[in-house]
């Protein structure tokens, strides 16, 4: 990362790493479902320490689960000193990518086979992160409606 990447404190701007966590999660997505795909959401994005210039960051992407036209990715960032050695998890993301047909409409994806121990602990986790999100959409509704406001 450098000088150009940089905030006013002088670590890389939190935004430049979003960017980059997005593109990652849009490539682990792409390579799944072998087609076009766009953003739904961001569920989590962790900052844990900051990125220093002159760091060499890694970003690793995985689906962790696979619905009828939508995944989940996890994306861990990981920033190397390449004077030390010294390599630091700095950030986690978890990211909704939808796979689009060539007319730019939701299309379906192939399912997640899960081959290990840790990618079915990865697609149960994720599952409960996605009935998290349904359920807080839901109870966000049912307020709205019961104070007689206007859906969002």
């Amino acid at each position: 990362m450098g000088v150009g990447d940089a905030n006013a404190a002088g670590f890389i701007h939190g935004g430049t790493i979003m960017k980059l966590v997005d593109e990652a999660a849009g490539l682990a997505a792409i390579r799944h479902s072998r087609r076009r795909v766009v953003t739904a959401g961001v569920d989590r994005m962790t900052f844990l320490v900051p990125v220093n210039i002159g760091d060499l960051v890694t970003f690793r992407a995985r689906v962790n689960a696979a619905w009828r036209t939508s995944m989940e990715v996890g994306v861990r960032v990981e920033a190397e000193n390449p004077r030390t050695g010294e390599i630091r998890h700095t950030n986690s993301a978890y990211l909704t990518m939808v796979s689009l047909d060539a007319g730019g409409a939701p299309a379906e994806v192939p399912p997640l086979e899960c081959v290990s121990d840790e990618d079915a602990r990865r697609e149960r986790e994720a599952q409960l992160r996605r009935r998290n999100r349904l359920a807080e959409r839901e109870a966000v509704r049912a307020e709205r409606q019961a104070k007689g406001e206007p859906p969002a």
